[in-house]
Order: structure tokens, then C-alpha cells, then sequence
């Protein structure tokens, strides 16, 4: 077994992986995954077998004596083939050390994929991390609805939903980036004091290259003005709201309840899960009641994402 550092030559090969992985998703292709090489140190690992066939890789960054599985991407982890064995995984996190070791790392963070982003059971690294004694050090919770079994909304979401419908709005899907990012911007900057984590220059670039996978859903009134809106990546199974926005006159009649129904019911209503995100700061410490109250009231659920710590012996 070998382990290899990234380097662009392996582009055509590390995009084919992904494509093929039982644990795929577009935001591991090198063309998502560049869009901000200037803010990560990129340290990413390709796991050849003593044939040199590639078996599995690792996107991953480099901060100071620290691997970490990438910041930059909202979970990760080791990319692996339908072939993979558990005991070939442990034998990879046992070379993973030793490559660790060589190249002066400390420590890894390990940044687990929640299984509802599975297209297949693919929990090898979560036993290989148990061999090895990794610690648990953050646990996010996102909310999760199956879709699959009849969705329930509370009877409040029921009644904001409705209250939505006889407000004659316009629901569509649209590429204007631009106006979205005005809302998005204003309401987190209001709210929550913070920016949204990609530009506006970026979240269009990242459209162009996957137009399939990222889209954009609004809302107006009869007045032609935007109430409501959501991006949302797409993968082969499951749909994760990246923004969400509402403005005020949006909370008032409920304009944003009403497109993620329309979302959940129409457009998505073929896909197998339909993910919120998370609801905790503080490295999952503190949970924000009043958001996760929200999805929870779509028929949501809990799915934890895990974060280990793994010491280099």
C-alpha cells in the first residue's frame, strides 16, 4: 500500500474516483474543491494497493503540524469504491500514520460523512477510527427529513404554510445570484452579525461548473419583490439547503415556509432525503432551539456529523 500527495497531475484520475465512489458527492471534484485553494493549504491523499491501483482518497488540508480532512468542505473523509473491506481500511488509517509521522504531522482531524450522504454503506473509516483510538472532540446535529415515508409537519408549520398559499406569491427557480445575495447578505449580517461563507463571485462560478447540482429558488410577491430564497446542492439522492433566506415581510406571512413545502413536495418530492444542516455553534455545543425547532416542525430529524482527533504514534 502507498500513499500519495495530490498534485494536479492526478486530477483526471481523482475526479474518476469521486465519480465512482460509494460515498460520492460533486463537492469533492478538484473544480469545486479549487474554488478556495488561496484560503486552504491543500494536502490531499491518494491510497494506491501494492498493484498501484488507486482504492481510496482523502481530501485534506494542511494547517500548521495538523491533517486536517478538509476544512473547506462541509464533511469528509475517506472516498472509497464498492470494493472497500473494513480490514483494508484499518490497514489504511495504520499507513495513514505512518505517512503522518513521515511528513511531521502531529495530529488529524477526521471529519466524518453523515451516512445520509451514502449511496452506500460506507462506515469503514468510522470502526478504522475506533482501532485506532481517535477521540470524539465535536458532534454537529443536522435535521433530516426522509423522504421516502410521508412527511408530518406540526400543526404550526401546517397553519404558516397555508397562511403562505392566500398571499397570491410567485414561486420560481431562477440564476439571478445576484439579487439572492443581497437578501442572504442582509439577513446574516443582521441577524447573526456574520457573511455568507462564499462570495457572490464564487457561488456563481461554482453554478456554472455544476449547474446540475447547485440551484436557486425564490419567492416574490404581486409587488415583483423578492420575499424568499434558497440555494440548494443536489447529489444523486439527497438535497442540502446551503442558504436559506427570509425577509422581514417574508417571516410575516410566511413566504420561506412556503417554498421549502414546495421544495419538499414538487421539486424534491423523488429524492430520498432532504437535509436542513446544522443547528450548533460552539463545535456542537450549544444548540440553537429556535432554528432546529423550525426544521424539526417540516417533519425533520436529527443525524449527528462527527469530528475526531487522531494522535500520530
Amino acid at each position: 500500500m502507498e500513499i500519495k500527495k495530490y498534485t494536479n497531475d492526478y486530477k483526471p484520475v481523482w475526479n474518476e474516483f469521486v465519480r465512482n465512489a460509494k460515498n460520492s458527492h460533486f463537492f469533492f471534484l478538484r473544480e469545486y474543491m479549487e474554488y478556495h485553494k488561496d484560503r486552504f493549504k491543500d494536502f490531499s491523499l491518494l491510497i494506491f494497493d501494492d498493484n498501484q491501483k488507486l482504492i481510496s482518497i482523502l481530501p485534506a488540508n494542511q494547517k500548521d503540524n495538523i491533517l486536517y480532512s478538509h476544512q473547506g468542505l462541509t464533511f469528509g473523509g475517506f472516498l472509497v469504491d464498492d470494493k472497500m473491506k473494513t480490514e483494508t481500511m484499518v490497514k489504511i488509517f495504520h499507513e495513514l500514520n505512518n505517512f503522518a509521522k513521515k511528513n511531521d504531522f502531529k495530529k488529524i482531524i477526521y471529519k466524518c460523512m453523515p451516512y445520509i450522504y451514502h449511496l452506500k454503506p460506507s462506515e469503514e473509516d468510522r470502526y478504522a477510527l475506533f482501532i485506532n483510538k481517535a477521540h470524539l472532540i465535536r458532534r454537529d446535529v443536522t435535521s433530516t427529513i426522509n423522504l421516502t415515508e410521508p412527511v408530518r409537519y406540526s400543526k404550526g408549520r401546517k397553519w404558516t404554510v397555508n397562511k403562505a398559499k392566500k398571499e397570491n406569491l410567485k414561486i420560481f427557480e431562477s440564476t439571478d445570484y445576484k439579487i439572492f445575495w443581497k437578501l442572504l447578505t442582509s439577513v446574516l449580517e443582521s441577524s447573526h452579525e456574520v457573511k455568507p461563507v462564499h462570495t457572490l463571485q464564487e457561488i456563481e462560478n461554482l453554478t456554472k461548473l455544476f449547474p446540475k447540482n447547485i440551484k436557486l429558488y425564490m419567492i416574490k410577491n404581486i409587488k415583483d419583490e423578492v420575499l424568499s430564497g434558497a440555494i440548494i446542492y443536489e447529489n444523486q439522492y439527497i438535497v442540502h439547503t446551503q442558504y436559506l433566506a427570509n425577509s422581514d415581510q417574508g417571516r410575516k406571512i410566511g413566504s420561506l415556509d412556503l417554498l421549502i413545502d414546495y421544495l419538499i413536495k414538487d421539486i424534491y418530492k423523488d429524492k430520498k432525503y432532504f437535509d436542513f444542516g446544522i443547528s450548533n455553534e460552539d463545535a456542537g455545543k450549544y444548540l440553537n432551539t429556535g432554528l432546529i425547532s423550525q426544521k424539526e416542525g417540516f417533519g425533520a430529524r436529527a443525524v449527528v456529523q462527527d469530528f475526531y482527533e487522531l494522535e500520530i504514534v
